[in-house]
């Protein structure tokens, strides 16, 4: 059994929405919850996975499948970038991982 075998359905939505470089207050928007909410989420998955930071997060998550991460897993696609922009004015979307991994690094 692999680590990421080890999440709950939330905690892998919210390591690919890390990965696609949203920040806590994206993801709230995105999965209809609170900041601290997602924090937990973030905590757990980190315990989970044995990483310290939102970078390692979404460097794990790019090394395991990246955008299709989720989907191997057996989970419902999650909203597009144009989905979610629209409701966050800080939000932008990164075209490449190194942007993503920068944006983990940034995120709250």
């Amino acid at each position: 059994m692999q680590p990421r075998d080890r999440l709950t359905t939330k905690e892998i939505q919210v390591a690919t929405l890390v990965w696609q470089g949203l920040t806590n207050r994206d993801i709230a928007g995105v999965l209809g919850t609170s900041e601290q909410v997602v924090k937990n989420y973030l905590r757990t998955a980190f315990d989970k996975l044995g990483v310290w930071t939102r970078l390692e997060l979404a460097l794990y998550v790019a090394s395991h499948g990246g955008a299709t991460w989720h989907l191997e897993l057996g989970l419902s696609p999650l909203p597009s970038g144009s989905d979610w922009q629209g409701r966050h004015s800080e939000a932008v979307p990164f075209p490449d991982s190194k942007g993503k991994a920068a944006a983990a690094a940034r995120g709250t």
